[in-house]
C-alpha cells in the first residue's frame, strides 16, 4: 500500500570519513536536528535507511499545535511556534505552514469545564486560546451542525504539510553542509576509550565524536543492539485525504469521532480523533507492566489485533554485528495497510456534523506507526552511560508540530549550550531513576 508522496530527496554519493555528528533518521526530528547542528558549524551527516521523511513525518495530520498537549511538553511547543513562522525563509522552500487556529469540540458542560482547566496550562505564555461558544463557535467552525457546548479554541495553532516539511528541512541542512545520505541503514557505533567514535553503515564506516538517534519506530531496536532499554511501542493510525473541496473551514477540528484539517491544495486530511489499531507483538508483553498506567488511562482508544506484525517483530534480529546486515536493511519503510472500517466510519462522521464533507471524494488513504513511551513524552536526551550517545525519539504522536524545537533542543545538548527549555521531563533516566511513568492529559 503506498503511502503519501513525498517530495524527494536525492542522497550524496559520497560518504564522509569524518563528522562531527552523526544523525539517525531522516523524520521531521532527525532533520531539524541535523539543521540545527548545521547551522551550529558542525559537520553532520544524516543517515536514512530509506528515504527522508516516508514514514510517520509524511503521514501525520500535519498539525501544529500547543492545545491540549501534556502540560510537559508546552514550553518545547512554544519554542516551535516561535519557530515555524520563519521555515519558509529559513529552508528557501514551502513547507505549507499556515497559522490557522484549531478548534477543539465540547459536547457537554462537563467537557467545557476540563477544557477550561486545561487552558490553564497557557496563561504564562500569553497565547490567544480561549473558550468560545454560541456565534463566536459558529464564526470558527461554519456549517458544524454537532451539537455542541462550545469548545477550546486556539488561534496560535496551525498546519503544515507532512509530505513537504521534512525533505526541505533535509535539504537546508544540505545547504549548509549536512551530508544526506538516504538507503544508508547505520548497523551500530563504534567506541573509543568508552566514548562515541564513529558509526557503521551499510555502505562503510563514518568517524564522528557524537551520534543522535531519531529513528522513530525503529529506535527501540537499534538501542537494544547496544544493551540500552529504551521502552517503546507502536500504535497505526488510519488517514484519508480528500480532493479539493470548497466551503470548508479553515480552522482544523477535533473530536472524538473524527478530525480534519484542511490542505494546501484544498483539500482535507481527516482521521479518526481516538482510535488507533495496536497490534500485539512480541514487545507488547516484554513491556507491559511499563504500559499498565497508560493502557488504564487510554484503553477506550485503542483497538488491539493479532495479526502479521507478531510474527514480523518476532523475527527481527535483537542483536547483530557491525559487520552484519541489520533488521534495518530487510524493512526500509514501514508502510501498514490503512484500516478500511475506521475510514468509512470516520468519513461518515464528519460527512454526518458538517455537510460539506457529504461531497468530499477520497484521493487517498494510508496509515503510519507511532511511536509511544509509557508515558506519552519525547525523550531528547543524552543516554547516560554511553558517552557521546544521545537520543530524540519517542514523540507519542506528537512529534510533526514540535519537531523543529526538538531538533533546537537536541543540538544544544549536544553541543553544551544553554538549552531553550529546561529538558528535565525529556531525560533518558526517567525510565530507570524511580519515575512514575504515566501520561498527563492536562486535566
Amino acid at each position: 500500500m503506498p503511502g503519501p508522496r513525498v517530495t524527494p530527496v536525492h542522497g550524496d554519493e559520497t560518504l564522509p570519513d569524518k563528522v562531527d555528528v552523526v544523525v539517525i533518521g531522516g523524520g521531521i526530528i532527525g532533520t531539524s536536528t541535523a539543521l540545527e547542528l548545521s547551522e551550529k558549524g558542525l559537520r553532520v551527516a544524516l543517515c536514512e535507511k530509506g528515504g527522508i521523511g516516508q514514514e510517520q513525518s509524511s503521514r501525520n495530520w500535519g498539525w501544529v499545535r500547543i492545545s491540549r498537549r501534556d502540560p510537559r511538553e508546552i514550553p518545547l511547543m512554544a519554542e516551535a511556534l516561535r519557530i515555524w513562522p520563519g521555515m519558509n525563509d529559513r529552508t528557501g522552500r514551502e513547507l505549507g505552514y499556515k497559522r490557522a487556529g484549531i478548534m477543539f469540540s465540547c459536547r457537554t458542560d462537563e467537557d467545557m469545564a476540563r477544557y477550561e482547566r486545561w487552558s490553564e496550562h497557557l496563561k504564562p505564555y500569553q497565547l490567544d486560546s480561549r473558550m468560545v461558544s454560541g456565534a463566536e463557535f459558529a464564526e470558527v467552525m461554519p456549517g458544524c451542525e454537532e451539537p455542541v457546548k462550545g469548545g477550546l479554541y486556539t488561534s496560535v495553532d496551525g498546519r503544515a504539510e507532512p509530505q513537504l516539511a521534512a525533505p526541505a528541512i533535509a535539504e537546508a541542512a544540505r545547504d549548509r553542509g549536512a551530508a544526506i545520505l538516504t538507503e544508508t541503514a547505520v548497523r551500530g557505533i563504534e567506541t573509543s576509550a568508552g566514548a562515541v567514535s564513529g558509526v557503521v553503515t551499510e555502505r562503510g564506516r563514518i568517524g564522528c565524536d557524537a551520534v543522535v538517534l531519531a529513528g522513530g519506530a525503529w529506535s527501540r531496536l537499534f538501542a537494544g543492539n547496544l544493551g540500552i532499554d529504551f521502552p517503546q511501542l507502536k500504535v497505526m493510525n488510519t488517514v484519508l485525504r480528500t480532493e479539493p473541496l470548497e466551503g470548508g473551514p479553515e480552522a482544523a477540528y477535533w473530536t472524538s469521532e473524527y478530525a480534519f484539517r484542511k490542505r494546501r491544495d484544498g483539500g482535507y486530511t481527516i482521521a479518526s480523533g481516538s482510535t488507533n489499531v495496536v497490534d500485539i507483538v512480541p514487545d507488547s508483553f516484554r513491556l507491559a507492566l511499563r504500559y499498565l498506567p497508560a493502557l488504564q488511562h487510554q484503553w477506550r482508544d485503542l483497538s488491539f489485533r493479532v495479526g502479521p506484525r507478531f510474527g514480523q517483530e518476532a523475527g527481527y534480529a535483537r542483536k547483530w554485528r557491525n559487520d552484519e546486515a541489520s533488521p534495518f536493511e530487510y524493512t526500509r519503510v514501514l508502510d501498514p495497510k490503512p484500516h478500511p472500517r475506521i475510514i468509512r466510519k470516520t468519513l461518515k462522521a464528519a460527512a454526518k456534523y458538517f455537510p460539506v464533507f457529504e461531497k468530499a471524494k477520497i484521493a487517498q488513504t494510508w496509515a503510519g506507526y507511532i511511536d509511544v513511551t509509557p508515558d506519552a513524552v519525547p525523550v531528547i536526551s543524552a543516554v547516560d552511560g554511553q558517552p557521546g550517545f544521545f537520543m530524540a525519539s519517542g514523540f507519542s504522536g506528537h512529534g510533526f508540530g514540535i519537531g523543529p524545537a526538538a531538533g533546537r533542543l537536541m543540538s544544544e545538548l549536544v553541543t553544551g549550550r544553554t538549552p531553550c527549555v529546561d529538558p528535565h521531563h525529556f531525560r533518558f533516566s526517567r525510565f530507570s531513576d524511580g519515575t512514575k511513568l504515566r501520561p498527563d492529559d492536562g486535566f
